[in-house]
């Protein structure tokens, strides 16, 4: 079976600083993939250089056996919170139409049915009620599942989540993880960069650990092991204790 996501010799660099060494892993779809590690180890940077969001020193990587450019219709990126401008003047609903511009083109103005599927997509989140309203009027919670709308508006097959759970409420947090759950069971590979190790068990079934260079790959029992998380958090055996890794 071919990769949905195959990386090789990824290395990239922040002003000849070192970010990613030497990470090389293989995804076969329909997984649903957790990127932990501790702070500042490079989980955000390695989402956006798989992407070209950010610029690579080396490395080859492929989705479904593809270059980003040859498959970009097809990946679906919902960046961190903090990175969107939310006083920009747009409706929830203009937000998730934006789904669907990668099919219909940016130059052209959306039909009824595109219109219809947004909603049906705001009502997957259960967002369909806020249509009406501007983004920055609703809680993180509800802007991250109208960004989630908005991915599943894309009907794309690969899905990229950087810390989608940080700011939302239980409630949004659960959807969220429902939806992801489900997009995977479909056949989607979905890849969610998080911080949360104490869920990490619940959430995903493969990992990637890393701290600047790839520690632990593979099912979560494989990576979930007190040697590998040792490897990437190190000193930090308090914190570990507390979210259940024995070391």
């Amino acid at each position: 079976m071919s990769s949905a996501i195959q990386v090789e010799d990824l290395y990239v660099s922040y002003h000849g600083n070192t970010a990613l060494k030497d990470v090389t892993f293989s995804l076969e779809a329909g997984n649903l993939l957790g990127i932990i590690g501790p702070n500042g180890a490079g989980k955000s940077t390695l989402i956006k250089a798989l992407l070209q969001l950010i610029p690579r020193d080396k490395g080859q990587v492929t989705f479904l056996d593809k270059t980003v450019k040859e498959i970009r219709k097809q990946v679906a990126y919902v960046p961190q919170r903090n990175d969107i401008d939310w006083d920009f003047p747009i409706t929830v609903l203009e937000t998730v139409l934006l789904g669907t511009y990668p099919k219909i083109g940016m130059f052209k103005r959306p039909k009824k049915n595109d219109k219809e599927w947004a909603y049906e997509c705001l009502k997957e989140v259960g967002m369909e009620q806020f249509y009406k309203r501007q983004i920055g009027e609703l809680s993180g919670g509800q802007q991250q599942r109208v960004f989630l709308a908005r991915a599943l508006a894309q009907k794309a097959e690969l899905f990229f989540l950087d810390e989608p759970f940080v700011g939302v409420d239980l409630g949004s947090e659960e959807t969220i993880i429902n939806i992801l759950k489900r997009l995977s069971n479909q056949g989607k590979t979905v890849t969610v960069v998080h911080h949360d190790l104490s869920k990490a068990e619940n959430y995903f079934n493969k990992l990637l650990l890393i701290n600047r260079e790839l520690i632990g790959f593979g099912s979560v029992n494989e990576v979930f092991r007190p040697e590998i998380m040792a490897k990437a958090y190190k000193g930090q055996f308090a914190f570990m204790k507390e979210i259940g890794v024995s070391v």
